[in-house]
């Protein structure tokens, strides 16, 4: 049993390490030698025993009730989202061994597709694990990562280029791996999820601090500042709509307000995408010439074309 996955042990643990003395109201003696809280600590200030907290953290109890998460949540300080985390992973109990799953396919709706194409703003589709499975050209003006196949978490704590687009990457880093872990829930045994966070905590010593966290944010409408290296300064708004009939897809728009410069400098992306589209439109070969009468010039004589234009005659037989 030691071996299997323990994800509520694991997210207890590393959230009651974040939640000091002082903001539990436990006053301070001395030198403490564990950073947030105690085990003891939580299991007095929640109303269970010692050892039964210890047991849960450590998995040997695994069916707690919804009463004892919810004081549990208390003393950790979780928000709402955080609390439903936590609840869903104590109602997903014991885990047993069984075949990896196949890698799931994601496929866009054909109706988004077309709806993608029709938006006059930046759009694209993610996927459960942040991948962008579909973009409007818009989108990959905006960046050249919001492009299909692309995944955003890589993108953001692997590609400098997609980091200077986010002046404050580090910073919003934490919100996007918080989203992440609440958009997966408990379904961490998907190939996909266990190979995006592999690579990603052995490539990224950020990521692998923030995911340590377990913070869990909800996927919300937020305002994003883009530094573009064409247009400079964009401050946009992002909204995030649930595909209907394609569970964990969703809709990314991101729209400027009305008459601001941000407004402004998207039109002129749109403007560049329409003259480059024109532009590989038009043919590139030599056009046919048009075939026109020749006519004699003004007061040419009646020998017209001369000799050396004639045709010549065909040779005797």
């Amino acid at each position: 049993m030691a071996d299997e996955p323990n994800p509520l042990g694991e997210y207890v643990r590393a959230r009651r390490e974040l939640v000091t003395p002082e903001q539990a109201g436990i006053p301070v003696f001395g030198v403490r030698r564990v950073p947030g809280l105690r085990r003891e600590e939580v299991a007095m200030l929640a109303g269970i025993s010692a050892d039964y907290y210890l047991r849960l953290e450590q998995g040997r109890d695994r069916n707690p009730s919804v009463q004892v998460l919810e004081a549990i949540a208390r003393v950790l300080r979780l928000d709402d989202t955080a609390t439903a985390h936590l609840l869903r992973l104590g109602a997903d109990g014991p885990r047993r061994r069984r075949a990896r799953p196949q890698r799931r396919r994601e496929t866009v709706p054909p109706s988004i597709t077309k709806l993608l194409t029709t938006l006059p703003l930046p759009a694209m589709v993610e996927g459960r694990y942040f991948d962008v499975l579909a973009a409007n050209p818009l989108a990959t003006a905006l960046s050249p990562r919001f492009t299909a196949g692309a995944n955003r978490l890589r993108s953001l704590f692997l590609d400098p280029a997609e980091q200077a687009l986010h002046p404050h990457w580090e910073n919003s880093g934490g919100g996007i791996v918080a989203a992440f872990r609440e958009a997966v829930g408990t379904d961490t045994d998907d190939p996909r999820f266990i190979e995006l966070v592999g690579e990603l905590s052995l490539a990224s010593p950020l990521f692998s601090r923030l995911w340590a966290r377990h913070d869990v944010l909800a996927c919300e409408a937020a305002p994003k500042y883009l530094d573009h290296p064409q247009v400079g300064g964009l401050q946009l708004n992002r909204e995030r709509l649930s595909i209907d009939g394609a569970p964990g897809q969703t809709l990314v728009i991101y729209h400027p307000d009305p008459g601001t410069d941000a407004a402004d400098k998207l039109a002129l992306l749109a403007s560049a995408i329409q003259r480059s589209a024109t532009a590989e439109a038009r043919p590139t070969g030599p056009t046919p010439r048009q075939h026109r009468a020749v006519r004699p010039p003004a007061g040419s004589s009646s020998d017209w074309p001369p000799a050396s234009a004639a045709p010549r005659p065909a040779p005797p037989p």
